[in-house]
């Protein structure tokens, strides 16, 4: 009986949708790279779509995510686009009215990686963990979250005997650090 209960109020509050919004990539200095956007306004701007399914009480939820994300970050005025599938997996608990707050692990697929338009088949591991933390609010069907994203797994792409070493770095931490804004619609 009593299982019967919490399955019932787990389904009460569930929900899937689909979410959308931009990611803010700054090498680990946020507000140093913040200052550079007025001269440069797309200066580690990404973006991401997907998916998400939130199962819970009026309290507490779980939240997946499937989502596809294309990050750039600035290396010494070279490029570093990467596209991936990440899959963050939120525990939330919803504090008063609309607000909520989650954090959670984050686990990303590397898809795809370039460095100043060469694509780059080297990076250590094509699969990190890493960590969710953020709070968003919640009107109706519509949902709106900043969270901060850190990878916890080392991981990093290194460049030996290359024309790219003259230019840029010759290694480059793929790990996320990021800001991400979303935009979700539940259906």
């Amino acid at each position: 009986m009593a299982l019967s209960g919490l399955y019932a109020m787990a389904q009460g509050d569930s929900s899937f949708g689909i979410k959308g919004g931009l990611n803010y990539s700054a090498n680990g200095d946020y507000f140093e790279s913040a200052s550079d956007v007025a001269e440069n306004p797309d200066r580690n701007i990404g973006y991401h779509i997907g998916f998400f399914g939130k199962i819970g009480a009026s309290k507490v939820y779980v939240r997946p995510e499937l989502v596809f994300t294309k990050t750039k970050s600035d290396y010494q005025n070279s490029e570093f686009d990467m596209s991936k599938l990440d899959v963050p997996v939120l525990l939330g608990i919803n504090i008063v009215g609309p607000l909520h707050v989650f954090a959670g692990p984050a686990f990303q697929y590397i898809l795809d990686t370039k460095f100043d338009g060469i694509k780059i088949d080297d990076v250590e591991n094509d699969f990190t963990v890493g960590m969710n933390i953020g709070a968003g609010v919640n009107f109706g069907k519509l949902g709106v979250d900043l969270r901060y994203e850190r990878g916890f797994s080392n991981n990093e792409a290194t460049f030996i005997n290359t024309d790219i070493t003259a230019v840029g770095p010759s290694r480059i931490d793929t790990r996320p650090d990021q800001l991400i804004l979303s935009l979700s619609l539940a259906l």
